[in-house]
């Protein structure tokens, strides 16, 4: 799965699509070295971190939580990103499976 369970929440690996037309979770995709990420497209452009802030909030928005709970760790120049969503890990894990399409 394209996230992990952390001791202070979920670690979640993330391509941004920015200019996608829309703000969307559009489900999990396996790149060409095997890792799985979680494909997002947001309407917003990628100037002075606006992608990453509309990234920020979807996610949030996604998951029933305050997007202050929601923070960019990693990869803020790149379209490949990893945020950490504090709380229960397990419930958020679950929610993006079911989210995804993964929960079979």
């Amino acid at each position: 799965m394209p996230w992990r369970v952390r001791s202070e929440g979920l670690e979640v690996r993330v391509r941004v699509t920015p200019r996608g037309g829309r703000d969307s979770v559009d489900g999990i995709e396996t790149l060409a070295d095997g890792k799985r990420i979680l494909k997002v497209r947001v309407r917003t452009v990628p100037e002075d971190g606006a992608a990453n802030e509309a990234v920020r909030r979807l996610l949030a928005k996604a998951l029933g939580r305050p997007a202050s709970a929601v923070g960019l760790t990693a990869g803020a120049t790149a379209r490949l990103k990893t945020f950490l969503i504090e709380g229960d890990a397990e419930a958020l894990a679950a929610q993006l499976a079911a989210l995804t399409g993964q929960d079979s």
